[in-house]
């Protein structure tokens, strides 16, 4: 007998970083929680990413994921911001490492791939396939959530 798992998405970001909390069991995934944690651009940084650790925190807690799926950084223009991004994302594993959960790291193309069959796919038809994959009546909303979503979906495909 096969034992469901849960798997926490996460999109990176340190104004907000999307999660999304699906629960696997056999070909059956189904929607447990999402939404974006957020921080305020006037704070120190270094607050900002407390404020991230402190949140995460507390979801791993809530939740007790069996694993964390996270996307792994596409540098965009702004070295700034990848960096920061970067920032953010190091405190999302080192919560999942706390929480000894394994992580699986996809790129954007991958969890593209894994949804739509096509690495290419704009992020309508990846978000749309989210909302069906879930059974959801709408997307969900903000992108950053339904990024996180996208991505524990492509964590929940793999055999570990």
């Amino acid at each position: 007998m096969t034992q469901g798992r849960i798997i926490m998405g996460l999109d990176p970001g340190y104004g907000r970083m999307g999660f999304g909390v699906v629960y696997v069991e056999g070909s059956k995934t189904e929607l447990v929680d999402y939404g974006v944690i957020t921080t305020v651009s006037g704070d120190a940084f270094e607050n900002r990413l407390l404020y991230i650790g402190n949140d995460l925190h507390d979801l791993f807690a809530h939740h007790q994921p069996d694993a964390v799926a996270i996307e792994k950084l596409f540098f965009g223009k702004s070295s700034t911001t990848a960096m920061n991004v970067a920032h953010a994302r190091g405190v999302a594993l080192l919560m999942a490492a706390q929480a000894q959960c394994p992580v699986f790291e996809f790129t954007p193309a991958q969890v593209k791939k894994a949804l739509t069959g096509d690495g290419k796919a704009p992020k309508m038809a990846m978000q749309k396939m989210v909302m069906q994959l879930l059974a959801l009546p709408k997307i969900p909303k903000p992108d950053d959530a339904a990024d996180a979503l996208a991505v524990a979906i492509t964590a929940s495909t793999k055999r570990w």
